[in-house]
C-alpha cells in the first residue's frame, strides 16, 4: 500500500511538473532542452537570447521568448519537417532558468558572458574577469561536431554608442590572418556564436 501511494505521488509530481512547464512563459537567458526523437544527433540545449530567439540546426532562428515550450516545439517540428519523411516529434523543456542574482545584484567578482550555437554546453556563463576566449570555449564544453570551426564569432556591443562589432575566430589555427587570438580577453556581455558547419565545410 505504501509503495502504491509513493508511486502515485511520484506520477502526480511528474504531471504537475509537466503542466508547470507547459504554462511557463519562456524568458531570455533560459536554457531549453530540445530533443528530436527521429534524429538524436540534433538533441541539444540552446540558450534563449536577449531578443527572445533561439538558433537550431536545420531550423535556423526561432522565436521563443514569451511563448510556451509546446508552442516552440510545434514551430520547430514545422521548420524541421522538410528534412524528414514524416513530421518529426520534437520535445522541448526548460533545462535551466535565466540566472537570477540575489537581491538583484550580480557578484562583483564575476561577469556574464553568453555562448550559443554549436557548443556542447551553450548558455549564460558567469566567469572571472580576465577569462580568454579559448578558456571560455573550454567552459562551454568545447565545440559540437556540427561546429563551423573557422567561423566562430565574438560579438561585442560598445556600451557608449550601442554599436555591435563582430570579430571572427578560427579555432583550427587559434588565430592568424583575419582572426582574433585565442588569448583575446572577454568583456562583460560578450556573446560567442558558433555557426553550424556548411555542407563540405
Amino acid at each position: 500500500m505504501i509503495r502504491l501511494l509513493t508511486s502515485l505521488l511520484f506520477v502526480v509530481g511528474l504531471v504537475g511538473t509537466a503542466a508547470a512547464q507547459s504554462s511557463y512563459s519562456i524568458q531570455p537567458g533560459d536554457t531549453l532542452q530540445i530533443e528530436v526523437l527521429e534524429d538524436p544527433n540534433l538533441n541539444r540545449n540552446v540558450l534563449v537570447l536577449p531578443d527572445g530567439s533561439i538558433s537550431f540546426p536545420l531550423a535556423g532562428t526561432v522565436s521563443a521568448g514569451g511563448r510556451s515550450v509546446d508552442a516552440v516545439a510545434g514551430t520547430l517540428a514545422n521548420s524541421l519537417g522538410a528534412n524528414f519523411a514524416a513530421p518529426p516529434t520534437v520535445l522541448v523543456s526548460v533545462a535551466s532558468l535565466a540566472p537570477r542574482a540575489k537581491g538583484g545584484k550580480a557578484s562583483p567578482r564575476l561577469m556574464s558572458v553568453y555562448i550559443l550555437g554549436e557548443a556542447n554546453a551553450p548558455g549564460r556563463k558567469e566567469v572571472e574577469p580576465g577569462t580568454t576566449l579559448l578558456q571560455f570555449l573550454a567552459e562551454a564544453g568545447g565545440l559540437s561536431r556540427f561546429a563551423a570551426e573557422k567561423r566562430i564569432q565574438l560579438r561585442r556591443v560598445d556600451k557608449n554608442n550601442g554599436q555591435e562589432t563582430v570579430y571572427l575566430f578560427n579555432y583550427r589555427t587559434m588565430g592568424g590572418e583575419g582572426s582574433i587570438s585565442a588569448a583575446t580577453v572577454l568583456a562583460p556581455g560578450d556573446v560567442v556564436f558558433i555557426p553550424e558547419r556548411r555542407l563540405f565545410e
